[in-house]
């Protein structure tokens, strides 16, 4: 018998980019695990399901897709290509099928993020421009990374890329999870996406759920190590 190890895709989510899985690559490399961690266009929620989606068909074998934060939504929906057999879930939004970042978000109070963003506007073809958001460099520490260093999360914080207002809007097309196994991680230290949130997403689906005491929303970053076992589990549990 033959098994074949799944190809591990890592969706970043909003405000920071596939570089924020550096650690957690590092150690599924070191277990022998194939992963690919491709840009998030962060312009809306179908169209940057589509895209995963996309990357992920065109994977030889079956594949994992890792969504953190907003790329949580996004796993949701692309989760339904057919080579996709299971989904891990960090510091993320677990949609149902219909309901958008907001509704999910708006069932529980709000974090210390939505008080602290910055709009900007991006051209669009044909239009007087489009609103994007990141946030305010000076609250970026404590609402994103207060459990990373200093000197990266300054880094971090110039880095950041922007998200489009209106992907808080789109309501999925799909919830993958109703037919592919799901985990999730949840930071209790989440000052960006209310723990909560994640939490109830992550038992509405049925996912095996990994609480990180104390973890800022830069779980992967700050806990690398932790991440990727409960992928590695993942992996394992769909070879």
């Amino acid at each position: 018998m033959t098994t074949t190890t799944p190809t591990v895709l890592l969706v970043h989510g909003a405000f920071a980019d596939a570089g924020s899985w550096t650690g957690v690559i590092d150690h599924l490399q070191r277990h022998g695990i194939p992963v690919i961690a491709p840009p998030n266009p962060l312009r809306g929620l179908a169209s940057d399901a589509a895209y995963v989606a996309s990357v992920a068909s065109q994977i030889d074998g079956p594949v994992v897709l890792v969504g953190h934060s907003y790329g949580g939504a996004l796993i949701t929906v692309a989760g339904t290509a057919e080579n996709v057999v299971g989904l891990v879930y960090v510091a993320a939004y677990v949609l149902e099928e219909g309901e958008s970042l907001g509704e999910l978000q708006g069932r529980f109070p709000a974090s210390p993020l939505v008080s602290n963003l910055r709009e900007w506007t991006y051209p669009v073809p044909g239009g007087d421009g489009a609103v994007e958001v990141t946030i305010t460099e000076d609250a970026f520490p404590a609402v994103f990374a207060a459990d990373v260093p200093a000197e990266t999360t300054k880094a971090l914080a110039a880095a950041q890329r922007p998200l489009a207002a209106a992907a808080f809007e789109e309501t999925a097309s799909a919830a993958a999870w109703r037919t592919k196994p799901s985990w999730a991680v949840v930071a209790t230290g989440d000052q960006a996406i209310n723990p909560e949130v994640e939490r109830f997403g992550a038992k509405r689906a049925g996912a095996t759920i990994v609480e990180l005491e104390g973890a800022s929303h830069a779980v992967a970053v700050s806990r690398p190590a932790e991440v990727a076992a409960v992928i590695r589990e993942a992996v394992g549990a769909t070879s």
